[in-house]
């Protein structure tokens, strides 16, 4: 998936900060030197539903406040957030 593709469909923001993803999303993580996450969406009943996201710092502030960008999205949704940050970590 592109990255507008992705930005469109799971309402990803490019740039952010991990503060305000935080604050979107409740699994966010730092690993590394990039920012994972899942995210949800309701995709129909029994459907799986899960997006995992890869982002990476844009500059050397590795805070909560630095900038980041949107590096990869998951083009396929999992069945829980273990997959979805799984996939994003191998990003």
């Amino acid at each position: 998936m592109t990255i507008n593709e992705a930005m469109k469909k799971y309402r990803l923001p490019n740039p952010t900060t991990p503060e305000d993803l935080e604050c979107r999303w409740s699994k966010v993580l730092t690993f590394g030197d990039k920012i994972v996450m899942a995210g949800h969406f309701y995709n129909g009943m029994n459907k799986p539903c899960y997006f995992g996201a890869a982002y990476e710092f844009l500059t050397d502030d590795h805070t909560c406040e630095g900038m980041i960008g949107l590096r990869a999205a998951s083009g396929v949704e999992f069945e829980d957030d273990g997959h979805a940050i799984a996939w994003a970590m191998q990003q």
